[in-house]
């Protein structure tokens, strides 16, 4: 496992770029994970997804899939794509600081 440091902070993360302790995250890493995910605004709604994301994860021990994602968060699949465009699952997980969901490549 490697290092790297992200808004002034050490990280933990795995050779895909994945957080490896959820409990380094917070806010201001999110933002520039986001940055480096081609987000450059992350809006109410894409926050209410990370939220959920990380309540999920709290609770399973895991990324949510993509179904998770869409029927926990009440946003629809198209919405979801909108919002993290190319791999939406694999996108909020990585910028919600938790590992990538099973079945992502």
């Amino acid at each position: 496992m490697a290092t790297r440091t992200i808004a002034g902070k050490e990280i933990q993360i795995n050779n895909e770029g994945f957080m490896t302790i959820p409990s380094e995250w917070d806010q201001e890493i999110a933002v520039e994970l986001a940055k480096e995910e081609g987000l450059t605004e992350l809006s109410a709604q894409h926050w209410k997804i990370i939220d959920y994301c990380r309540q999920s994860a709290a609770m399973s021990g895991a990324a949510p899939t993509l179904r998770n994602i869409t029927n926990g968060a009440g946003v629809s699949t198209k919405d979801l794509f909108a919002l993290f465009p190319k791999g939406p699952a694999k996108k909020v997980a990585k910028i919600s600081g938790l590992g990538k969901p099973e079945g992502c490549v």
